[in-house]
């Protein structure tokens, strides 16, 4: 096994560590979140374990993606406007900061994830170790834009300095679950993401952006043989 495929390999038991602490969170009564990508995938699958074994939990899904797989093991999936809130979403996140503000968006379902977040009373992200960062930025910000318009959107973008680029799927556009494109910036660091969330947010066609800011409460940081939790101090009082 060569350095790469070694740290690969590594990443992928940090997830797995870091997916299993999360699922200590869920108790039996509650709807869950259950986040988009392959940090939320293992913690689907930990969470099915559970269910078989009697836990008894609804959950509310953030992609068509994350709906197979949870009903493929027997996780009963409902509808966001048919429950009243929703008690804890676990999720995955592309970078994490001190302060617990992060990017998400990678595996394209970031509106999806974070209407949900939005609408939880808690939010715990799980990450292997490398997605926790002093600063935000090294991992392209993807912003969710109509379809209509979306190249002079991208112009825009462009004239600002962003280095945007369309996600693509093969030969052609990426399109997310609500039927839009995805533009992901490269912008090396982010210096003030409040600030720029409001100037993005501010252009016509732009749908969301990957910055998730003040909604997570807990990140569990995998490691080789254990985790890492750490609590948002701001949001502490509503941390049980």
């Amino acid at each position: 096994m060569n350095f790469m495929q070694k740290r690969s390999s590594n990443l992928i038991i940090q997830k797995k560590n870091a997916s299993k602490k999360a699922v200590e969170f869920i108790e039996n009564g509650m709807i869950v979140g259950l986040g988009s990508g392959s940090t939320a995938k293992f913690m689907i699958e930990k969470l099915a374990l559970k269910v078989k074994d009697g836990l008894n939990i609804k959950a509310v899904s953030t992609s068509a993606k994350t709906t197979v797989l949870a009903k493929s093991l027997g996780i009963k999936i409902v509808n966001l406007k048919d429950v009243e809130k929703i008690n804890l979403t676990i999720d995955g996140a592309d970078e994490i900061d001190p302060e617990l503000n992060g990017i998400k968006g990678g595996g394209g379902a970031l509106l999806y994830e974070k209407i949900v977040a939005s609408s939880s009373e808690k939010n715990i992200w799980i990450v292997d170790s490398s997605k926790y960062v002093k600063k935000l930025g090294v991992f392209p910000l993807p912003v969710e834009v109509v379809q209509f318009g979306s190249e002079k959107i991208f112009n825009k973008l462009s004239s600002m300095g962003y280095s945007p680029k369309f996600r693509l799927k093969g030969q052609e556009y990426f399109v997310t679950d609500s039927n839009n494109y995805t533009i992901d910036l490269s912008l090396n660091n982010i210096d003030d993401p409040f600030k720029l969330d409001k100037e993005l947010k501010l252009m016509t066609g732009v749908v969301e952006t990957g910055l998730f800011l003040k909604l997570c409460d807990i990140a569990i940081i995998g490691k080789e043989k254990d985790c890492e939790v750490i609590m948002n101090k701001k949001k502490a009082d509503h941390i049980k």
